[in-house]
């Protein structure tokens, strides 16, 4: 596998719409959702019509494990045709920046340094209400905690990448909708 020495690309959640949305339609480059945690990454994959997020799978984040994780990503940039990675953030409350905020800038420094995803673009999206949604949702199940956990990470990632599916669904209508000449 050769890697790319290129760092992937920061896209404002614009540009990555524009990067999808070429020649009046959505292209079929597929997107990575990501919740990152202290201690997990859950992953979730859109289809290839960028329409509905699906549950992936969740990683195991340690200091020392960024090229495992690297690699794992890589295997999806390849499995996927994935075209950009969308990254939960919680946004600032009151303007104090939350202590998770940093993790995830840090997890995307790491991954930037491994020189690996230089052809993908990557953007940020509000996570603020994902993992409490999703816990409500699971909750009166009563699963296994460890099982619990690993379902709230993978679907907190649903969640992010699915609301900004569902954003970039309506920017496409809107896009097409101005186009059309009034009569």
């Amino acid at each position: 596998m050769r890697e790319n020495t290129h760092t992937m690309k920061y896209a404002k959640q614009l540009e990555l719409f524009q990067i999808l949305f070429k020649n009046g339609k959505l292209e079929t480059g597929r997107l990575l959702g990501m919740d990152v945690g202290d201690r997990y990454v859950g992953l979730a994959v859109s289809n290839p019509l960028n329409e509905i997020a699906s549950p992936h799978s969740v990683l195991i984040r340690k200091q020392s494990n960024i090229n495992s994780i690297a690699d794992k990503l890589q295997e999806l940039v390849t499995r996927f045709s994935l075209v950009g990675f969308v990254i939960g953030y919680p946004l600032p409350l009151y303007h104090f920046q939350r202590p998770q905020a940093m993790q995830v800038k840090m997890f995307v420094e790491q991954l930037q340094k491994t020189g690996r995803f230089g052809c993908l673009s990557y953007t940020y999206w509000d996570e603020r209400l994902t993992s409490r949604a999703v816990e409500s949702m699971l909750k009166p199940l009563r699963i296994h905690p460890l099982h619990m956990k690993h379902m709230m990470d993978k679907f907190a990632a649903v969640g992010i990448l699915q609301d900004f599916l569902d954003n970039l669904q309506h920017q496409a209508k809107s896009s097409v909708q101005s186009e059309k000449p009034i009569m």
